[in-house]
């Protein structure tokens, strides 16, 4: 997300002001066929309209968040807010940046000029007290900029009418602390009886790792660092938030032939006495919550010793039909590959060791999150929060009088699992189902639940310092995604969700009654 330099409206005003002119400063601007301007001093700066990440259950008008210089910017449309027809942005189209506290970018056809006008040529908006929307405006300049009449819009009020959830928020920025609305919640804890276990794939086999053993999942950067003379298993080193990450690949730890990465690859981080290496992964398939009655020890007969005890236990799913391996993460930091791995990655990092040090205590301050995708956007829940993740089966029941919102129900071990479509829960548009998409699993109240995503992409780790609230736009987007974590480096904003919030207690109520369907 590319940030925009400010305007030169400021350095016009600070030249005029030197002049001491009885005049007031004002930018002009055109939306469709009419000529508006505002008060040149809540006005912070005038950029190029910003890409955005679109913000389900907001106002129609709202595009979407921008980054402003690490920043996040509401970019709202005059146009749609007006009910004018829309015209695709080009070269002309700016975004005024407005102050309120809180600052909002509105989108404009043409910014036309920064003008100074006498007293006398401003009529009180009492003069346009009979039409219609003239509640938010501040009054007409007459005859200046070339034109006879321009609307002096008033903000403020445009706020406070059109985005009653923005002005709350604004009124209420300045007493919030960034990060400190939300209150924290005891997790359940997993099953006693029970494993969770992120399941992948290598070479059209499934293995599956216990996810306590799994700091974050991340996708293969575009260079990895080789490491001059280290085995052909060592891929080379990536940097990990200011850290180097030797990466392993299992194909050829497996004795596998290798393959290049593709964009299903990922890298599973596994930990071991404060010591990570990253897992290079044809594809991460989907958390597993699995009873141990179904997990059996690595028969004796195929048990080897020496450094082949990556596999301990095998678990039967589907009733045997479907077998994954999982891996012992402890064993694979035995395994004299990972520690020449490490080693050859101690070597590389021995020039930037001090510097690292520095750095350590950067990292104390973070939250752990699933990220998913809804078409173009990337959404964040708390890692302790899901339940598991599974694929979609080909059919799904339908359950007559069942909410309109819930898309079926599946048997998942034996439990009725509702599930919804998470795209229709949010407004958005429907889409094909396709092998991607997966089921995420919640306990909301005493109900599992299951929300149909797009694609589940990773796990990541992010510090508390880039979390932020999220500008509340509507009372259901707010009550819903409170918090945004603005990834400005990475050019990406991730909307995070509380999972609690994604169903209100009447829906639960009404989901409760499908285990008796």
């Amino acid at each position: 997300m590319s940030n925009a330099s400010p305007t030169r409206a400021a350095a016009v005003a600070e030249e005029a002001e030197s002049e001491q002119s009885s005049g007031r400063l004002f930018v002009t601007f055109t939306v469709g066929e009419e000529v508006f301007a505002v008060d040149m001093a809540p006005v912070q700066e005038i950029i190029r309209v910003p890409e955005t990440v679109r913000i389900p259950l907001a106002p129609a008008a709202l595009d979407g968040l921008a980054n402003l210089r690490g920043q996040v910017l509401p970019i709202i449309s005059l146009a749609r807010l007006f009910g004018f027809p829309e015209r695709p942005l080009d070269d002309s189209s700016r975004a005024v940046v407005i102050d309120l506290g809180q600052p909002l970018g509105f989108v404009v056809d043409h910014v036309a000029s920064v003008i100074e006008v006498e007293p006398e040529r401003i009529d009180s908006a009492e003069t346009v007290s009979s039409m219609a929307h003239s509640d938010v405006l501040a009054g007409l300049l007459k005859d200046v900029g070339g034109h006879p009449m321009i609307m002096l819009l008033d903000f403020a009020r445009l706020v406070a009418r059109e985005f009653s959830e923005i002005d709350q928020s604004v009124k209420a920025f300045a007493s919030h602390a960034l990060g400190g609305e939300r209150e924290a919640e005891a997790e359940d804890e997993a099953d006693a009886d029970e494993l969770q276990l992120v399941s992948f794939e290598v070479a059209g086999q499934e293995y599956a790792i216990a996810i306590d053993q799994v700091q974050e999942i991340v996708q293969v950067p575009e260079q990895i660092a080789c490491i001059p003379q280290a085995a052909r298993y060592v891929l080379g080193v990536m940097t990990l938030r200011n850290r180097l990450l030797p990466l392993v690949s299992l194909r050829t730890l497996f004795g596998l032939h290798g393959q290049a990465a593709s964009e299903r690859s990922r890298i599973v981080v596994v930990t071991n006495q404060g010591l990570a290496v990253g897992l290079v992964m044809d594809s991460v398939n989907e958390v597993l919550r699995v009873p141990r009655e179904v997990v059996d020890p690595v028969p004796p007969l195929l048990a080897r010793s020496g450094e082949l005890t990556d596999i301990t236990h095998i678990c039967r799913l589907d009733q045997g039909k479907r077998l994954v391996s999982i891996i012992e993460a402890g064993n694979l930091f035995d395994h004299s590959v990972i520690k020449e791995a490490m080693q050859s990655m101690e070597r590389a990092a021995d020039e930037t060791q001090v510097e690292d040090s520095l750095h350590d205590d950067e990292h104390d301050d973070e939250e752990q999150v699933v990220v998913f995708r809804l078409g173009a956007e990337e959404f964040g829940v708390p890692i302790a929060s899901v339940q598991e993740i599974v694929r979609i089966p080909d059919e799904l029941t339908h359950v007559p009088k069942a909410p309109a919102f819930v898309e079926g129900v599946i048997n998942l071990r034996g439990s009725v699992l509702p599930v919804i479509d998470q795209r229709r829960r949010l407004g958005l548009a429907d889409l094909e189902r396709n092998d991607r998409q997966r089921i995420m699993v919640f306990l909301l109240g005493e109900i599992r639940t299951g929300f149909i995503v797009d694609a589940v992409s990773e796990v990541l780790k992010l510090p508390k310092h880039l979390i932020e609230p999220a500008p509340r736009l509507s009372a259901q987007q707010a009550r819903l995604i409170a918090r945004v974590a603005n990834l400005e480096q990475q050019r990406r904003m991730i909307l995070l969700i509380e999972p609690k919030r994604l169903l209100d207690d009447g829906d639960l109520d009404l989901l409760g009654g499908l285990d008796d369907a």
